[in-house]
C-alpha cells in the first residue's frame, strides 16, 4: 500500500488527506492550518499504517514526520489526491473557490466533509431516528 498526503486551502483552513494511491476514497483527514501541529493530528492516526512509501508534494512539514527513505516528493503521483479534491468540490459547494452559498463555520465544514465521506464510502445518508409526535 502507498499513501498519498495532501492539503487543500479553504478560508485559511486546510484539509489534509491521506489516500491510497491505487484506490478511490479518502482514508483519513484532518482540518486545520498549514502547521506541523495540524499535520501531527493526522500523522498520529496514520503512522502505524503499513505503507511501503509515502507520496507528498514538497510542503516542508512532511519532512518533520516522514523518513526521507520512505518519502517520494512528486506532483506526478498526486493525481489520486487531485481526483479526490475534485470529487469533494463537486459534491460540496462550500469547497468551491469563491462560493458564497454556505456557512463558513469550521464546525459546519467539518460536519459536511464527514457526512459526504460517509456517504461516498457506504452509499447511505445517516438519518436521525424520528421522534414520536403527539399525533402518532
Amino acid at each position: 500500500m502507498s499513501c498519498t498526503l495532501s492539503w487543500a486551502q479553504k478560508n485559511k483552513r486546510w484539509l489534509w488527506t491521506a489516500v491510497n494511491h491505487f484506490r478511490p476514497g479518502i482514508l483519513d483527514w484532518t482540518l486545520g492550518d498549514r502547521s506541523a501541529r495540524t499535520f501531527a493530528v493526522l500523522w498520529r492516526r496514520i503512522q502505524s499504517w503499513q505503507c511501503f512509501f509515502w507520496v507528498t508534494d514538497g510542503w516542508n512539514v512532511y519532512g518533520q514526520f516522514l523518513p526521507d527513505e520512505d518519502r517520494i516528493i512528486s506532483k506526478t503521483y498526486m493525481t489520486r489526491v487531485e481526483s479526490e479534491n475534485t470529487r469533494l468540490r463537486h459534491y460540496l459547494a462550500r469547497l468551491k473557490r469563491r462560493g458564497l452559498c454556505y456557512s463558513k463555520s469550521e464546525e459546519m465544514l467539518e460536519a459536511s466533509i464527514r457526512l459526504l465521506l460517509h456517504y461516498l464510502r457506504t452509499g447511505q445518508v445517516p438519518l436521525p431516528k424520528r421522534q414520536p409526535t403527539l399525533l402518532s
